[in-house]
């Protein structure tokens, strides 16, 4: 026998160690990963310069082609992906991220290498992946590369789907301690998993339920290692697991798949096995053996430093080469040919061997390596990860939605495929000019020339849009032998030139500068006669106040924001502050100055002195028996400014706007008016008696609020008075309107709303007080919803809503909500509602902050048990939420998002009382006074339990639930008068 075996010295990571080797499909290039300088690193290297003398000794032949340092801890594990597009890698710091090469055909230096180390290609990261709260130790991709598994010392499996990254199919919980290895079943029927709880445990891929559970090879096992690689045969008769024991000798043990059985095991190291790794290639009978037919080959690697390879047609080791390292062995890989062999170790160095048939036997051929597959396994073996396995459908609408579900992943392997069939062949012609001027990405070959009345030449230029950045397959690294040199070429352009008979005037600088000056009175900017449009603001007297602000889009109802721009320190009036029981003090009668942070930018100073000054009264005492309490809060003003305009921004026939005069003389008299400017013209205007200290309005009416607290609504149509001034119980703090709600706060801290449609009161004087339990706040943002409900944001990060139903405050949001940043369902939202939006996102998205408390997370990765209970009461409060705000598409998106995670989950409990409430009682025993509604936020609630029902039956485990809630929607539905 003749074994090649070389130690490349320099497939190294300075000296640390490497945990782990993996080779690429096409065997142009390995990947190993492990420790590097303060993080973890991955590294491509060259299989060529391994494999022959001549080109290791060649300086222009690359032996590091790319190293990448995203991750921020070490590395544990690398795997190419079956077809070789994708290089998966995991680590402690909880990460999984997939690796894509890029067109980026530039060499560039290894950061922090000091332009001593190049990398010859370019690997980029195509998505990260987050879900595992410890490290994690092993990946693995299944055989037909839909699924790409991994485990951590969290005691979890996650199954990712490959086609839809980052989308989690499973968790698969059931080990009791660190898990250490992965498998896939070659024909994608199982995942095999161990684990350090001494364990080996078999997951049904048609279900995610467990199978098998071996225990008994593993009871004697004392210590650990730092992996448990276990593996497969090819022809999925045997796994071979890691560290097991046989009359206190450490063992590879071999179950096979005909009931689990473990009657075999390879002997002869002398202490724990960390790794196995089969031959990804059947062979067929070698004179050496005495057995006859196909079998195949096996790799064992051991803490006692020695590699041990067996083909199960033998009895006795292939070979065994003791002290390869000088430390444990961590990884192994073979090459696609099945005769060339990488493993790596501790030690930080890898080695390589390579084999020949007559040592082996001969290697069969993919086809004849899918026959004995098919002899096995039967020709079902294509739709394996698809299939139901042995489960039988009792329902045939259950097998429907199997069956569609079946056919959406096979439509998308097959545009995949396409995809990546497309990309080879682009990559494999070299790039040419393109006669079609209209073809995105590449150079054309014509070019349109013209000229001006004195002759000179106008070329016109074509956009040529950019290449993507990230390529679909990588080629064969070295395929052509040598190095990519890019250089000119000395070929004569074949660039056609058509010339146009026209003539070009150029553009002079007057026509410039006329076209900057209408481009800026569009934006209103310098030489503009219209009036900036304030989105969050009101225009006075050609100049933006925040203090006033005008109807945003009618989704979010309209918004005051207290961030404002930078302003003198004084000025707080932008700031509705909450003083609990304070009083204001008041001016003296004549004296003081106005101040002039307030009114110096909208006045001159001749009208600065005529501008009357008000304050807030002292505050009214109530007894209650010989106890003297205050009965209100104390909201201030809103500041008095004698000329004032609100834009109304949802008026189809354009713009409008209600322009407020204060204090016009009218003899002895002092009149206030309003009026509505609609397209530089007024269309009505109305007279008051007191002074405007407020103005809202939208295409439906106009709301006035004035200093002698009461409120005034008129129609924005014409001006009418829909009805008589209404008493407020004190001056107006904040006034809003959205659709036919008008919403008032005074200065006493109590909220109203009414209907001006139906002209019902929906609150009627609501004290705040509840809300200030903490003592001194603000105010940050006040919305009121187009269903009429007032959202009060305060300045400790909470957010409440009215609920009518209750009477009482209800709590929208937290900036420190712990449970969103730990929630786990991200993958459990689909693709159509990721981009629902509604009042409680618009919320959320504002209240929510990044750095939550470090607390928590230690306390999920010390307890990742808590996690599902934790994910399900966010969701839970999410579904609370929407229901408050009456936002239906929202309330549709986190309820099927919950029942997504409950159907992961398994948490049949939940799944019922969701269906229960949905479904309601038997039509039968229904009455008219019944508290259940058919109806939902406008949704039928059939509607919604059939959506529902089509989820859970993506899930088989769930067929039974599924069948009998199915059947009584159907009683019910055909029970039902026409």
């Amino acid at each position: 026998m003749v074994i090649r075996l070389l130690k490349p010295s320099w497939v190294s990571h300075e000296g640390k160690p490497i945990f782990s080797v993996d080779i690429h499909p096409d065997g142009s290039r390995f990947a190993t990963g492990g420790q590097g300088d303060n993080s973890g690193k991955v590294a491509i290297w060259n299989m060529e310069p391994v494999r022959e003398e001549k080109s290791e000794k060649d300086e222009n032949v690359p032996k590091l082609l790319c190293q990448m340092d995203n991750h921020l801890a070490c590395v544990n594990c690398v795997r190419w992906s079956n077809n070789g597009m994708f290089l998966a890698s995991a680590g402690d710091d909880k990460l999984i991220m997939i690796w894509q090469s890029s067109r980026a055909s530039s060499m560039s230096s290894v950061f922090g290498s000091g332009g001593k180390q190049v990398n010859y290609e370019c690997w980029r990261v195509k998505i990260t992946l987050r879900g595992h709260s410890g490290d994690i130790l092993d990946i693995a991709w299944s055989p037909h590369g839909t699924w790409l598994a991994s485990c951590s010392v969290d005691n979890t499996i996650i199954v990712w789907n490959a086609v839809k990254f980052p989308e989690q199919v499973t968790v698969l919980r059931g080990h009791t301690g660190l898990v250490k290895g992965l498998a896939w079943d070659p024909v994608g029927k199982y995942l095999a998993s161990q684990s350090d709880d001494r364990s080996v445990r078999v997951w049904r891929t048609c279900d995610w339920q467990q199978d098998a559970r071996i225990t008994e090879p593993f009871q004697e096992c004392s210590g650990t290692t730092h992996v448990l690689r276990l593996n497969w045969s090819p022809d999925g008769l045997y796994l071979v697991s890691a560290h097991a024991m046989n009359n206190a000798g450490p063992t590879a043990q071999i179950i096979e798949r005909d009931g689990w059985k473990t009657a075999m095991d390879f002997v002869g190291h002398r202490k724990a096995i960390t790794c196995v790794r089969f031959s990804s290639r059947i062979f067929t009978s070698s004179k050496k053996f005495s057995k006859s037919g196909e079998y195949s080959c096996c790799a064992i690697g051991s803490k006692d430093r020695s590699l041990s390879v067996w083909v199960t047609a033998s009895k006795r080791p292939l070979v065994v080469l003791h002290d390869l390292f000088t430390s444990s062995i961590l990884d192994i890989s073979w090459g696609s040919s099945g005769l060339e062999l990488v493993c790596c170790s501790w030690d930080g160095t890898v080695a390589y061997f390579d084999f020949s048939p007559d040592d082996i036997g001969a290697v069969l051929s993919d086809e004849e390596k899918l026959k004995v597959q098919e002899q096995i396994y039967g020709k079902s073996i294509y739709n394996t990860e698809n299939c139901l396995g042995n489960r039988i459908i009792e329902s045939a609408e259950l097998l429907s939605i199997q069956e569609e579900k079946d056919h959406q992943e096979k439509l998308q392997l097959l545009q995949l495929e396409q995809q990546q069939k497309q990309q080879q062949r682009s990559q494999s012609q070299p790039v040419v000019l393109c006669s079609d001027s209209n073809s995105v990405g590449k150079p054309t070959n014509r070019q349109i020339e013209t000229r001006t009345k004195d002759g000179r030449r106008r070329i016109t230029p074509i956009f040529l849009a950019p290449q993507p950045d990230v390529s679909e397959m990588p080629l064969p690294f070295m395929s052509g032998g040598a190095v990519p040199m890019f250089s000119s070429s000395k070929e004569a352009s074949q660039i056609v030139v058509e010339k146009k008979d026209e003539v070009t005037s150029p553009v002079s600088a007057s026509k410039l500068k006329e076209s900057s000056r209408s481009a800026a009175d569009m934006n209103g900017g310098p030489g503009s006669s219209k009036l900036p449009v304030a989105v969050d603001g009101t225009v006075r007297n050609g100049k933006l106040d925040p203090q006033v602000t005008s109807a945003p889009p009618a989704s979010l109802g309209t918004t005051i924001s207290a961030k404002l721009p930078e302003q003198p320190a004084a000025d707080v009036t932008s700031r509705v502050n909450l003083d609990l029981l304070e009083d204001v003090p008041k001016k003296k009668d004549g004296r003081g100055r106005p101040r002039k942070d307030r009114v110096a930018d909208h006045y001159p100073p001749q009208q600065m002195a005529a501008l009357p000054q008000y304050s807030l009264p002292p505050m009214q005492l109530q007894e209650t028996g010989n106890v003297s309490i205050r009965s209100q809060l104390t909201l201030p003003l809103l500041s008095i400014q004698k000329n004032f305009n609100v834009q109304i921004s949802d008026v189809a026939d354009g713009s409008a706007w209600l322009e407020v005069e204060n204090e016009i003389q009218a003899g002895t008299f002092t009149l206030h008016r309003a009026r509505c400017v609609r397209n530089a013209r007024t269309a009505w205007e109305t007279i008051f008696t007191s002074w405007v200290v407020a103005a809202a309005g939208n295409s439906f009416m106009a709301c006035i609020a004035c200093k002698d607290c009461t409120l005034n609504v008129f129609s924005m149509g014409g001006g009418r008075r829909i009805c008589p001034p209404i008493a407020l119980d004190g001056f107006a703090s904040v006034l809003r309107c959205s659709g036919v709600h008008v919403m008032v706060i005074t200065s006493n801290g109590s909220v109203s709303v009414w209907n001006f449609k139906s002209f019902t009161a929906i609150l009627k004087n609501e004290s705040m007080s509840s809300l200030l339990a903490n003592g001194h706040l603000q105010i940050e943002k006040c919305t009121l919803t187009d269903q009429g409900l007032p959202v009060l944001s305060f300045s400790n990060g909470l957010t409440f809503t009215f609920k009518v139903e209750l009477g009482c405050w209800t709590q929208l949001a937290s900036s420190s909500d712990i449970l969103f940043l730990f929630s786990d369902h991200k993958n459990c939202v689909s693709g159509s509602s990721v981009m629902v939006s509604g009042p409680l996102a618009s919320l959320q998205s504002q209240t929510l902050k990044d750095h939550a408390s470090t607390n928590a997370s230690r306390l999920f990765r010390s307890a990742p048990s808590l996690q599902p209970a934790a994910t399900v009461s966010y969701l839970e409060n999410q579904i609370q939420c929407c229901l408050s705000l009456k936002s239906a598409n929202e309330y549709k998106k986190w309820l099927l998002t919950y029942i997504r995670y409950l159907v992961n989950e398994a948490m049949e409990t939940k799944l019922r009382e969701v269906c229960d409430e949905l479904l309601g009682p038997p039509s039968r025993v229904r009455v008219p006074t019944s508290r259940w509604d058919s109806t939902i936020l406008g949704f039928q609630k059939s509607d919604l339990l059939r959506e529902i029902l089509q989820i859970v039956g993506m899930n088989v485990h769930f067929q039974r639930l599924f069948t009998e809630y199915q059947e009584q929607l159907s009683s019910q539905t055909t029970s039902r008068p026409s």
